[in-house]
């Protein structure tokens, strides 16, 4: 076959490119969250992105639409079966258990990476997906839940976003009022089944908690009517929340209690939360979590409290897109092109880029490679997006001097001595 018969490959659906376009929106967000954390003591941890099926299958649940549905599940060449992690918080405790971070001690973790669900694509949804995460380990009491909430309060704050979001709570209970509730909620739906649309009659021997979460317009009057699990928690959860809306209260956080808020992961107990917006069309949740205080015990270690979140990246930078809330700076383009205006002064540029970057590390500077005529440098230059052009050519080289051209204003060219180059661009270029 020839090569211009040959079928292009073009990337899995659902998994995308990140152009240089959009980059720099990602990293404007990925330097708040790395500072914030930062600032709140966590430690920063890198886990694979493939792991042992039986992790996922045992901590979010045999029956949960994630491990029937949505894993991307393979053999490799021993036979053994493998998945992409479709979330983080299994691969964070399977990582702290193995190499003992968990023994005697407390932990504050954060993580960012790709996730991987085979569900359809949508706007802010992909298979390919990326996430923030947060887990925390050995604390028991409503505090660390107050802490995580306010965490991601303070990021929505610093993006601009805190008028633009809900935080809705809940409570789960513990594993043995839930249960108790869980036939409670059984016994309602069954008395109601014809109501009941297809997914959530399947649900309702594997998962009932879940049918209230459900969007479904038609079952929305009898969810409304259905037993809440607010009424039958035991009483050391209800003592646990209503610490922790104390503890939001005295911060000034606002929230709404949702009693249909109930999380898709089995793991979850007592807290759980959601941020959600309006600000993308329907309703959409950006940050959710929880308590998960059994976890790491049905993972194989000894029972340690724990509580955490994940927000979506994608769904966040569209978020910070659709409002505006990306300041320009940080769009990307260079703060300086360095143009050699004929060959003859192509090393003398290099080397002068070379001691700016030096002396201003903080400097944008891109130099001109590639040869060309002088238009064709000076299309690239404003190609750049830089505010200020520094020319080399004949003239300047005899004097030991560089031309300042001002791309983005009116205004007159200048000289200036190679030795004041570094502090003249400061003066005119501030980060």
């Amino acid at each position: 076959m020839s090569k211009s018969a040959a079928k292009k490959i073009q990337a899995i659906r659902g998994m995308n490119d990140l152009l240089p376009s959009e980059s720099p929106r990602w990293q404007f967000f990925e330097a708040k969250v790395r500072q914030l954390m930062h600032r709140y003591g966590f430690d920063e941890i890198r886990t694979p992105i493939v792991e042992q099926t039986a992790l996922f299958a045992r901590s979010i649940g045999e029956v949960t639409d994630i491990v029937e549905k949505e894993m991307y599940t393979f053999d490799d060449r021993n036979g053994d079966s493998l998945t992409l992690r479709p979330e983080g918080t299994a691969s964070c405790v399977r990582a702290a258990m193995e190499h003992g971070l968990l023994h005697n001690q407390t932990q504050r973790l954060w993580y960012q990476g790709p996730m991987f669900r085979h569900e359809r694509p949508q706007k802010g949804r992909y298979r390919q997906f990326h996430q923030v995460g947060v887990e925390t380990y050995g604390f028991d009491g409503p505090d660390i839940d107050a802490e995580v909430i306010l965490l991601s309060a303070r990021l929505w704050k610093e993006l601009g976003l805190l008028d633009h979001v809900t935080l809705e709570l809940n409570s789960l209970g513990s594993s043995e009022a839930r249960a108790a509730y869980r036939d409670k909620l059984v016994a309602y739906f069954e008395q109601h089944r014809d109501i009941l649309d297809e997914d959530s009659q399947r649900r309702l021997t594997s998962n009932p908690l879940r049918i209230l979460d459900s969007k479904n317009p038609a079952m929305a009057t009898m969810l409304d009517s259905a037993p809440q699990l607010m009424d039958h928690l035991d009483d050391d959860s209800r003592e646990h929340f209503e610490q922790l809306k104390a503890m939001l209260d005295a911060a000034g956080i606002q929230y709404v209690i949702n009693p249909r808020l109930v999380r898709g992961l089995d793991y979850y107990c007592r807290t759980v939360f959601e941020w959600t917006t309006t600000a993308l069309g329907s309703q959409g949740t950006i940050c959710a979590g929880g308590r998960y205080d059994g976890l790491v015990e049905q993972l194989g270690g000894k029972p340690t409290p724990a509580v955490g979140f994940a927000m979506g990246i994608e769904r966040l930078v569209l978020l910070l897109e659709t409002l505006n809330l990306v300041p320009d700076e940080a769009l990307g383009g260079c703060d300086v092109y360095l143009l050699p205006m004929d060959d003859s002064a192509t090393v003398a540029a290099l080397t002068l880029a070379e001691q700016l970057r030096n002396e201003l590390p903080t400097l944008r500077l891109q130099l001109h490679c590639g040869g060309g005529s002088f238009k064709s440098r000076m299309k690239k230059a404003d190609k750049s997006n830089a505010p200020i052009a520094v020319l080399l050519g004949e003239d300047e080289l005899a004097n030991n001097a560089a031309t300042l051209k001002f791309l983005r204003e009116e205004r007159e060219q200048q000289q200036v001595a190679q030795t004041d180059l570094a502090a003249t661009l400061h003066n005119l270029v501030s980060h």
